[in-house]
């Protein structure tokens, strides 16, 4: 018996300190012992298309701020976290970082010092760039980019959250570790859009569901989860997949380069969170990477019904006040100028509301928030566009904005549902009108 538990103990011991040495080790990389020599202007160069790639500017920098000096706050469902200065300043930001600590940090979130950082930081999907694209973008953050020597609050998650040995054990069981592999049986096309789509440009961060440990539920294009729409910080990023009425199923590869390149097309118009990926990132990639995203995301499959029109039933304030439906007489008023009477838009630059995916989906957060808050400039080609949604928080509120968009998403077709002004005022109460002035974030 002595014996038995004398072993049961040493075990213990063995168990407890495999698992301290896992939690705290720093994990290897291809890069260990390697002293990066001083880049050529192609390196550096490539590395800021890299950086554009994997819209680094958007997190790491403010408007009006220097370039990757950090700061953004950003709400998690543990609390505030506040993105890192990632300049190469010696004491607050990169600049005494290795190739290897850079690629640890980008690829598994793990600091010089064995801190893990927080998946807000989207390295399950940065884990699968080449090593190429990790020396190419190091040589950028190393000498492309000015050093800033500008501390970054501290972080608003509180004990024991704020304990980040965990993460290790988090990373073990949600990512993949693995560089991207090239599928054999797809074409080179299909290949470069999906390394773009699952790596550097990290789009199931904000399109894919969660899980209770806030993982995202898939990763790659085997899962039926892998980017099929979530809600993310006040906004439905809807999903990317081939679903009828609530995805792109009735997009062609074309409306999908169209979206990409110029940040509309028929269907739609970049608007909230995606404004801000579109003018930081994606106007900024090559043709021919568009073109391989579109592709990659065109042969995503779905599922569910294809969205029908319907003829519109209200047109006129005369059968606005016939019908009596809550919210028609409002849209006719405030919004069918833009959006039509039917509903139709004016595409591409004003988009039509019937059969739009926010007005198939039952989480009415994007169209709540667009409507209070309007939406940002989209900027392409260094030219902002001429018209933006306003916001409407200070001429509507909470029951007048819930009806109207119960009457949008109820009509033409569109299955949405009623919006509860509940729901009004609680977006209302955390987030703030767009700005109106053309945003795009410099990253020299």
């Amino acid at each position: 018996m002595k014996k038995t538990l004398s072993l049961a103990a040493v075990l213990a011991v063995l168990v407890l300190a495999g698992g301290a040495w896992y939690v705290t080790r720093l994990p290897a990389s291809p890069f260990d012992g390697e002293t990066a020599a001083a880049p050529a202007p192609d390196l550096i160069a490539r590395g800021e298309y890299v950086a554009r790639q994997a819209d680094c500017v958007a997190c790491h920098s403010l408007e009006g701020g220097a370039p990757f000096a950090g700061g953004l706050e950003m709400g998690t469902p543990l609390g505030v976290i506040h993105a890192t200065n990632i300049t190469p300043d010696p004491d607050h930001g990169i600049g005494g970082y290795t190739l290897a600590d850079f690629d640890r940090a980008l690829r598994d979130g793990v600091t010089p010092d064995g801190r893990r950082l927080y998946p807000a930081m989207p390295y399950p999907s940065y884990e699968k760039m080449t090593d190429d694209d990790i020396r190419a973008l190091y040589a950028f953050f190393m000498a492309g980019v000015e050093p800033v020597a500008e501390p970054v609050p501290e972080n608003g998650i509180p004990w024991p959250l704020n304990i980040r040995w965990p993460l290790a054990a988090w990373n073990a069981v949600f990512t993949s570790g693995a560089v991207y592999q090239p599928d054999p049986e797809r074409d080179a096309l299909w290949n470069r859009g999906a390394y773009l789509v699952e790596g550097a440009g990290h789009c199931g961060s904000c399109h894919t569901p969660r899980g209770i440990a806030m993982n995202e539920k898939g990763l790659d294009s085997s899962d039926p989860d892998f980017l099929s729409g979530a809600l993310l910080d006040g906004w439905y990023a809807p999903s990317l997949r081939g679903d009828g009425a609530a995805g792109i199923g009735r997009w062609s590869e074309e409306d999908l380069f169209a979206f990409l390149s110029e940040g509309r097309n028929a269907h739609a118009v970049v608007f909230g969170s995606m404004t801000e990926a579109f003018n930081n990132s994606l106007q900024f990639l090559t043709e021919p990477d568009l073109r391989a995203m579109a592709h990659y995301l065109k042969s995503l499959p779905g599922e569910g019904e294809a969205w029908v029109p319907a003829p519109a039933e209200v047109t006129t304030p005369a059968q606005a006040a016939r019908a009596g439906l809550p919210g028609a007489q409002s849209y006719l008023a405030n919004c069918a100028a833009c959006h039509g009477r039917d509903g139709s838009g004016q595409a591409p630059w004003i988009p039509p509301l019937a059969g739009v995916t926010s007005a198939q989906v039952a989480e009415p957060a994007s169209q709540i928030n667009v409507t209070l808050n309007g939406s940002g400039r989209v900027v392409a080609d260094g030219m902002p566009d001429a018209y933006r949604m306003p916001p409407y928080r200070g001429r509507m509120d909470d029951a007048e904005i819930a009806e109207i968009l119960s009457f949008v998403r109820q009509s033409w077709g569109n299955r949405g549902g009623a919006v509860d002004p509940a729901d009004v005022a609680d977006l209302r109460s955390r987030t703030d009108p767009a700005s109106i002035d053309p945003i795009v974030l410099q990253m020299r």
